[in-house]
């Protein structure tokens, strides 16, 4: 049994150390673990929508999810080596019959007292490998800590920076900007800032992709809400007379579709253009769709068809 059970326990150690490695170190799509725990909860958030996802629960439960499962992989793996060789390779403290406790669930305590560096000691290792592996274990302990910090400490700021591009949005498009505003050194200006922006986003998604996750209620703070009116200001943009700005939407445009790229590669895989791809990333996170962005002759309001005719 030690034969089997030690490398099975060796494995899952190995297991989350990778998975931390790549979620926060090396993001790719690679890690696996994390993301597997964040698209459970986000798909059980689905069917109870009316309060996780309304409510943005559906992220936070999913990082609090995450490390439960590395912290609880990680204990259970190292108890996979503790058992095998319990009671004969331990002292038990006064008091503690050895062959009583000697079983899985001692075993696995012991691991979640080593891993938490609390250090009883009423259950130590006597040979000199064991005794150093039980340091090691204390070690990963604090590194599944001080990665959890460091993951709050990154994500937050992402999300942070996102709601902060999605309510420049919504300020543009409540805004109402009129044609002869937009189609000047300012409005290239704006298009520039508004792209800088995207690509910034872009990078958070690859980066940070458990951000994709985090849902906001609010319209106006939504990026799935208001990617529309960001594609109808860039394809209206593309019509100014300014040449800098016609070079403006080009940019945002690009960034645009680098962003659906970046969705549709690694969360919604539908194999659809830009706009496809953002009509299904609005749909992931309970919103309607809808393309209200400046567009010419298009219908949709916004500042390619506000103010007088002489204006346009």
């Amino acid at each position: 049994m030690t034969w089997l059970v030690t490398p099975l326990g060796v494995l899952l150690v190995l297991l989350v150390l990778r998975d931390v490695f790549h979620t926060l170190w090396h993001p790719t799509r690679h890690g696996g673990l994390s993301r597997v725990v964040m698209r459970t909860v986000w798909r059980m958030s689905a069917h109870r929508g009316t309060r996780w996802r309304p409510a943005g629960l559906a992220g936070p439960l999913g990082m609090v999810a995450v490390v439960a499962v590395w912290a609880l992989t990680v204990a259970v793996g190292w108890a996979l080596v503790y058992w095998p060789r319990m009671p004969e390779d331990f002292s038990y403290a006064p008091g503690l019959t050895p062959s009583e406790h000697a079983g899985p669930l001692d075993a696995l305590y012991l691991s979640l007292v080593t891993l938490a560096t609390l250090g009883l000691g009423d259950i130590a290792p006597t040979p000199e490998w064991l005794r150093m592996l039980a340091p090691l274990e204390a070690l990963v302990g604090f590194v599944l800590l001080s990665a959890t910090v460091a993951w709050l400490l990154g994500i937050y700021p992402a999300l942070a920076r996102r709601r902060t591009l999605t309510l420049r949005l919504s300020h543009v498009r409540r805004g109402r900007v009129t044609v002869r505003a937009l189609d000047s050194d300012g409005g290239a200006a704006l298009l520039d800032g508004l792209a800088a922006g995207l690509s910034t986003i872009t990078v958070d998604f690859m980066q940070y992709a458990e951000s994709y996750y985090f849902h906001d209620a609010d319209e106006n703070t939504s990026l799935p809400r208001q990617l529309g009116y960001a594609l109808g200001l860039a394809d209206g943009a593309d019509e100014a007379r300014h040449p800098d700005v016609r070079l403006s939407a080009s940019v945002l445009r690009m960034a645009l579709d680098d962003l659906a790229a970046v969705l549709d590669e690694r969360f919604l895989l539908t194999g659809e253009g830009t706009e496809g791809v953002f009509t299904a990333y609005a749909e992931d996170h309970g919103h309607a769709w809808g393309p209200d962005g400046p567009r010419p002759g298009g219908g949709h309001g916004g500042p390619w068809e506000t103010g007088t005719p002489q204006e346009r």
